[in-house]
């Protein structure tokens, strides 16, 4: 089953997104992934077009449970629907988005 996740990464590296979406496929691997930073800047990939910024993990992102036991993570599950939201607010053109306001996470 596809799931989609909310990870906010607790840092204080500038450079460093502090916001991770993703779309995970049933393999457990990312298909699509959306990074926000603290300026507000949204990046986006769906494998077809990495950066040295942002690209999918190349291994399976594992269960959520173990991810929220991290003390540097926050992670939820969040609908497909609130990830399409964020997907089309990072829009094609990289970074000209705004977040929408999402109510879970």
């Amino acid at each position: 089953m596809v799931q989609y996740w909310k990870v906010i990464w607790h840092h204080d590296f500038t450079a460093e997104p502090v916001t991770l979406f993703s779309e995970n496929g049933e393999d457990g691997y990312e298909t699509r992934k959306v990074q926000e930073y603290r300026d507000g800047r949204l990046l986006r990939t769906d494998g077809s077009a990495e950066t040295a910024d942002i690209g999918l993990s190349e291994v399976p992102v594992g269960r959520i449970e173990d991810v929220s036991a991290q003390p540097e993570f926050s992670a939820s599950v969040i609908t497909a629907g609130e990830f399409e939201a964020v997907w089309s607010a990072a829009g094609a053109d990289q970074g000209l988005g705004t977040l929408p306001d999402l109510q879970g996470g």
